[in-house]
């Protein structure tokens, strides 16, 4: 028997090296995919070549039943096994089911409205290369059991360690199982996945059905794309070296639906998960639905014309009208006529990631005794070639008919035309069961125009019962960015705290000194966003006004924080989306967060995105929000307003955007920015004193061209190495200690503010212009109103001095001793709307004088 991977091996020189096994489990094909030409096409995955359900469905068992024994019953039930799509989802499942006593997810490509992502990683060589991971029940992924991963081949294990790497940052565990039908890595990447181990501190056991290697000569990749340009021509994919069958025929009859009796509220598959449970009643349900199946296939085949049928049962499928004709695409490759009086042989076909229900499908009319073999459609474009040294020899392309997020494209089936069958069984979920599958070009009609009967069997798309948004914008150009950040892997936050949306570029070198940054921003260099200043590291003295601060001023945030946090329940979202713009909202999101789970019981979403004064909000962030809740309950968290010039940013910005209101809800606002705030007062919120250390030790954003692509978060850092003088949890701690302290005047405080008009004046801003000409800068940007902004300018920028109103001296004791350690004058003013004031040295050079012809020592 001539090995399917001839064709390929003798034209570039590949060889398949390894298990005696392996040519019996693997051949070759081409594709167009810049990453890899070849592609490894095996005969017992069923996903391009139609095999015997019970072995598809037996490889995988076999291997669960091996990391059973590897585990042990105890850790065997404490584990959770994850497959890749969309190839790998009935093998994985398969590995569940033998290992039997853990729950099955695979990834998924197809974004679901409502369902949070628990997760996400990238495929490198992949044609379509990001995997969202969307369980249920958000704990599934959460526990300290072995994780197994499943895919249909171990290559470079680019894949697994991206996977692992990923969710061991979220949910770090001790023990890993990889498992593969295949072990093809190379000698160089023998000695990853145990460096690997031990750079996450944990074991990763490696399982696979055969082992060996492809051998690939120098320059490959390019001698395959010209063979696959070569044979395909230019333009739109088409089937080389047609087998020279007849053309195809007109249907002889109208394709029929088969009612299967699907299971109520049972899974069809593990893109949310599947437990035992759920195995236990599809197990029982599998006969009936065979059965139904049964009933609507041919009974016995002769060799009049294309087979003489005995009637089924089923109805003809809609929308398509019986009767009218079928134009299938020129692609497509008829069918020859069988043998008189033989079995009839069926194919079961599955549908891109819907692999693992039509495979027991198959299996049950297995049992019964049918002659069925299994495949599936798929996303994936590979070149046919009518060969028997070549692994796919024929291919039916149609229009995709599950509106995916990514767009319209073409689908593909292979090996099923000329491949002798006498019915074929589609199955797909109740999303794909679209007009463009029932269309004259559709997959329904490629497959009528080839093979004599063609039966419907849809399974109704499992919907997770609880759903928290809607979608409101197509995700497409969301479903590529990566999962929010969180801790401990990034911030001293825990990890329901906050996500990020942001991209971590801890690594990278930003810091420049405080006068180099100014000298560059003011004139007109550089952006206050592409560096970032060096972290100020307070004095014991320092410390301790903090710590002061923060005891005296607890209850009074405390009061604040439910002050807003019951304005928002009450005027915004019963079920609000918290996020907070990094990163001074950050601390802000995380109590308003806390309170609500301490006085309601909710669990409210928090995530941190990034704007930037004069470039506005992070527009990747915002797609990713609206992919994953509904824009209407996003509510934009600060911690107080100055001049208001970022409140004016995010109204600019959003605009840009279906369904988010850009009003910011703010603990403080004293510059009567806003509608929504905690209260007008402007007092010291200690969370303002500190850089990271107060913020979960992550940086101010960054957004600098090199750094930042146009399909990226905007970046920051974690400095980990903080982490002895962190207060974050503190901070937040000691605030949320008072939230029963406060309870009855927040109560108070909100009935009289819903009653009370708080149409913004804009006083800050008019204050600040005001100043602006009285002190000759002529820059409102360079001033700095309230305790908070003058922090900041003490803290990042070069101040020149401070005006301080008279009698404040309660909440400015850190701010007169930052101002001491700086030698910047602070100034008593009368009739300040705020606090204090902190004015930015004016046209800074290092050799620079300020508006009053002074030269200003920077310390």
């Amino acid at each position: 028997m001539v090995w399917t991977g001839t064709w390929v091996a003798e034209r570039l020189g590949v060889e398949l090296i390894g298990d005696e096994e392996l040519p019996a489990l693997l051949g070759l094909a081409l594709r167009r995919n810049p990453k890899r030409a070849h592609l490894l096409v095996s005969s017992v995955l069923g996903k391009h070549v139609p095999q015997r359900p019970s072995v598809v469905y037996g490889s995988g068992l076999r291997l669960g039943r091996r990391v059973r024994e590897l585990l042990g019953d105890e850790e065997a039930a404490r584990s959770v096994v994850l497959g890749y799509a969309e190839t790998a989802t009935a093998l994985g499942h398969a590995v569940a089911d033998g290992l039997g006593l853990a729950p099955y997810l695979h990834s998924t490509r197809r974004p679901v409205a409502g369902v949070a992502r628990a997760g996400g990683f990238e495929e490198s060589h992949s044609h379509a290369t990001s995997h969202l991971l969307l369980p249920e029940d958000p704990k599934l992924l959460g526990g300290d059991g072995p994780l197994v991963l499943v895919d249909d081949e171990f290559s470079t294990g680019n894949t697994v360690l991206n996977t692992i790497r990923a969710l061991h940052e979220l949910y770090p565990r001790e023990r890993y199982v990889v498992v593969a039908l295949v072990d093809m890595r190379s000698a160089a990447d023998l000695g990853r996945l145990d460096a690997f181990a031990t750079e996450i501190g944990a074991r990763v056991d490696l399982i696979a059905g055969a082992a060996g290697t492809v051998r690939l000569p120098d320059g490959v990749l390019e001698k395959g794309q010209a063979l696959v340009a070569e044979h395909e021509g230019p333009g739109p994919v088409r089937d080389a070296a047609p087998a020279p069958v007849p053309s195809p025929r007109a249907p002889k009859e109208a394709p029929v639906r088969v009612e299967l009796g699907w299971p109520a509220e049972l899974p069809d598959g593990g893109r949310h998960g599947f437990t035992t449970g759920h195995r236990e009643r599809l197990e029982a349900a599998l006969p009936a639905m065979a059965a139904a199946i049964a009933g609507a296939l041919p009974t016995r085949v002769t060799s009049e014309g294309f087979g003489t049928v005995e009637r089924p049962a089923g109805e003809p499928v809609q929308p398509r009208p019986a009767g009218e004709p079928v134009q299938p695409r020129p692609e497509a490759q008829p069918v020859s006529p069988p043998p008189a009086g033989h079995r009839p042989r069926v194919l079961v076909l599955g549908f891109e990631e819907l692999m693992y229900a039509p495979l027991r499908l198959g299996t049950a009319l297995e049992d019964a005794g049918h002659d069925v073999r299994y495949s599936t459609t798929t996303r994936s474009p590979v070149l046919a070639v009518d060969d028997p040294g070549y692994a796919i020899r024929t291919r039916l392309v149609f229009p995709a008919h599950d509106d995916p997020a990514d767009g319209p494209g073409e689908r593909y089936a292979y090996n099923v035309a000329g491949a002798g069958f006498d019915a074929v069984v589609l199955v797909v979920d109740s999303a794909a069961d679209t007009p463009a599958l029932h269309a004259p070009d559709g997959l329904l009609a490629q497959l009528a125009a080839h093979i004599p009967r063609v039966v419907l069997a849809v399974v109704p798309s499992y919907a997770p019962t609880v759903r928290v948004t809607e979608v409101t914008e197509a995700p497409e150009r969301s479903s590529m960015l990566p999962e929010p950040l969180r801790g401990p892997a990034f911030s001293s936050y825990a990890p329901e705290e906050v996500g990020w949306l942001l991209q971590d570029l801890s690594d990278v070198e930003l810091e420049a000194p405080t006068e180099e940054r100014e000298e560059a921003i003011q004139s007109g260099g550089a952006h206050y966003a592409e560096s970032l200043p060096v972290e100020y590291q307070p004095s014991e003295r320092y410390q301790e006004l903090f710590h002061a601060a923060l005891e005296s001023s607890a209850a009074r945030i405390a009061r604040a924080v439910g002050t807003v946090t019951e304005t928002v329940l009450a005027e915004r979202s019963a079920r609000p989306v918290l996020v907070s713009l990094a990163r001074a909202g950050t601390p802000v999101g995380v109590l308003m967060r806390r309170w609500a789970k301490a006085r309601h019981g909710l669990d409210l979403p928090h995530y941190a995105v990034s704007i930037v004064r004069g470039r506005g909000i992070d527009a990747n962030a915002l797609r990713w929000l609206a992919a994953h809740h509904d824009p209407a309950d996003v509510v934009f968290v600060d911690g107080w307003t100055g001049k208001g010039a970022i409140t004016r940013e995010l109204a600019e910005a959003i605009k840009e955007f279906e369904g988010f209101d850009p009003e910011i809800a703010v603990l403080a606002d004293p510059g009567s920015c806003v509608r929504t705030y905690g209260t007008r007062e402007d007092f010291l919120i200690p969370s303002a004193c500190l850089n990271s250390t107060v913020s979960g030790l992550i940086s101010r954003t960054v957004l600098r061209a090199d750094l930042v692509g146009p399909d990226d978060f905007h970046g920051a850092k974690f400095y980990r190495e903080l982490a002895e003088a962190d207060v974050s949890e503190a901070f937040l701690d000691a605030v949320a200690a008072r939230f029963d302290e406060v309870a009855a005047t927040v109560d108070t405080d909100v009935k009289e503010l819903l009653a009370t008009d708080r149409t913004p004046t804009w006083e800050g801003w008019a204050a600040v212009e005001r100043i602006s000409e009285e002190y000759g800068i002529h820059d409102v940007n360079l001033v700095k109103p309230g305790v908070g902004e003058t922090t900041r300018v003490l803290l990042r920028r070069v101040p020149w001095k401070i005006l301080a109103k008279r009698g404040a001296d309660a909440d400015l004791a850190h701010v007169r001793l930052l101002a001491e350690q700086r030698g910047v004058p602070v100034e008593e003013v009368d009739e300040l709307p705020y606090s204090c004031v902190g004015l930015i040295h004016p046209q800074y050079t290092r050799g620079a004088t300020g508006a009053d012809g002074k030269a200003v020592v920077s310390q």
